[in-house]
């Protein structure tokens, strides 16, 4: 698994692009909101990893799987984010940050307003294309 060489090279982040943003609260629904910085704890408490549909489940254990394995003396984080968003995800101007520090209550929410509504990611059928 990524996580387990990640915390092998002692990485200072491990990054998990996807094709559909970080981690999401309701997910697909009109009161979805996006975590920008989460905790460990936060999403084992609430098994984030088990709840999530489809392949998000697994990423969000591998980031999980990273901070807590890393030397702790560091301030390791793992970072879940779109591909297209690649550029904007250690600066956590987008996708969500999963980290054991500098994380006000657990969970910080992504304020995400557009014409005053929370814009979540359309779901679509269709598989991504790539190449």
């Amino acid at each position: 698994c990524g996580s387990m060489l990640a915390v092998d090279l002692q990485a200072d982040a491990f990054i998990i692009l996807t094709d559909g943003g970080g981690i999401w609260k309701n997910f697909g629904k009109p009161d979805a909101k996006e975590m920008a910085k989460v905790t460990p704890e936060y999403l084992l408490g609430t098994k984030a990893g088990k709840n999530f549909p489809g392949s998000m489940g697994p990423k969000i254990e591998a980031a999980i799987s990273f901070v807590q394995k890393s030397d702790s003396s560091k301030k390791v984080k793992a970072v879940i984010g779109d591909l297209k968003d690649a550029a904007k995800l250690l600066s956590n101007e987008e996708g969500t940050v999963i980290q054991e520090h500098d994380v006000e209550g657990s969970v910080v929410w992504r304020e995400r307003e557009d014409d005053g509504e929370i814009k979540p990611p359309k779901l679509t059928q269709d598989p991504p294309k790539y190449g």
